[in-house]
């Protein structure tokens, strides 16, 4: 059996995340105190994977310059840029010519919680699979039709995947991480731009994968999933780490903090500094510099924004 590559897209410019997005790529956005694509690359790691291909574009210099060739991170990093945002599928595409045979893709400005990730590669290898779709059950329709959801027929196997759909058949949300066979690139060739939104969707691709025969299972693997879409995520998703990690605060050995007693709830990055303030569920991002002054509740704090969320 090949090694899988992993391959992470991360080369959106992710405008509704400014004014952030003028200093960070949005995958290099932190969760506590690790960058999204951090994560990714120490799920990759804990299945066995040490070649990345990742997808970049906007700022990319600022992502290689942290990651470099990976091996500070335990893998191989192997960067393509997309020089034209045309969706996912189009950006699976650019990473073709780097990826020999099976692959684990992951879209770069989600963040996932899960220990269970590992059963999508079993199961992909096991049942001989064109595809794994990570999947969660939702309660809320609203939340899967801002996704894309997932039907399935009575031996399991994926028939139907629907982008963002309006009336959606049930709460089977797709979430953003898949395994597949290389057979998706043949698909992807022939992936049209959508009406939604003109762009090329995996989801269209998948379908085609389907229609040509594929076997492809849906995995409800994932415990909790964040799109990272407006700074308020960003923020929902740092206390969330906190309280999921019963720590009071995150706070980056470099930084300097002057009372810490008055935090709660904060990440507090590399560098930064923070006089003798009361600050409650903050995130203070790498060499920021807060000084003295009234009270902080949930607010974004980077070298030249304050944004109160």
């Amino acid at each position: 059996m090949s090694e899988l590559t992993g391959v992470i897209l991360s080369a959106g410019k992710g405008s509704r995340i400014d004014p952030f997005n003028a200093q960070y790529p949005k995958p290099l956005l932190p969760i506590g105190n690790v960058p999204i694509l951090g994560h990714h690359i120490a799920m990759m790691r804990s299945l066995g994977i040490r070649r990345v291909v990742m997808v970049v574009g906007h700022l990319m210099e600022r992502i290689i310059a942290h990651f470099g060739r990976g091996e500070a991170f335990g893998v191989e990093i192997t960067y393509v840029e997309q020089e034209q945002i045309l969706g996912i599928a189009h950006a699976v595409g650019q990473a073709e010519r780097h990826v020999q045979g099976d692959f684990l893709l992951c879209l770069g400005d989600i963040h996932y919680r899960s220990t269970r990730i590992g059963e999508m590669v079993e199961l992909f290898r096991q049942q001989n699979l064109a595809g794994v779709l990570a999947v969660k059950e939702e309660s809320d329709p609203k939340v899967v039709q801002k996704n894309f959801t997932v039907e399935t027929g009575p031996e399991g196997l994926v028939t139907r995947v629907i982008e963002k759909p309006r009336r959606p058949k049930n709460l089977l949300k797709g979430c953003g991480i898949y395994v597949f066979s290389d057979a998706i690139f043949d698909c992807i060739r022939r992936t049209p731009r959508t009406a939604l939104r003109d762009e090329y969707e995996i989801t269209t691709s998948i379908q085609i994968l389907v229609e040509d025969g594929g076997r492809v299972r849906a995995a409800n693997v994932i415990d909790h999933d964040l799109n990272v879409t407006f700074p308020h995520d960003l923020l929902d998703g740092n206390v969330d780490h906190l309280r999921d990690e019963g720590l009071a605060n995150l706070v980056d050995p470099s930084a300097h903090v002057a009372a810490l007693e008055r935090l709660a709830l904060c990440t507090v990055g590399a560098g930064a500094r923070i006089a003798a303030r009361d600050m409650s569920e903050c995130v203070v991002l790498p060499d920021a510099v807060v000084p003295e002054g009234p009270p902080l509740h949930r607010a974004i704090i980077s070298r030249d924004v304050l944004l109160r969320c």
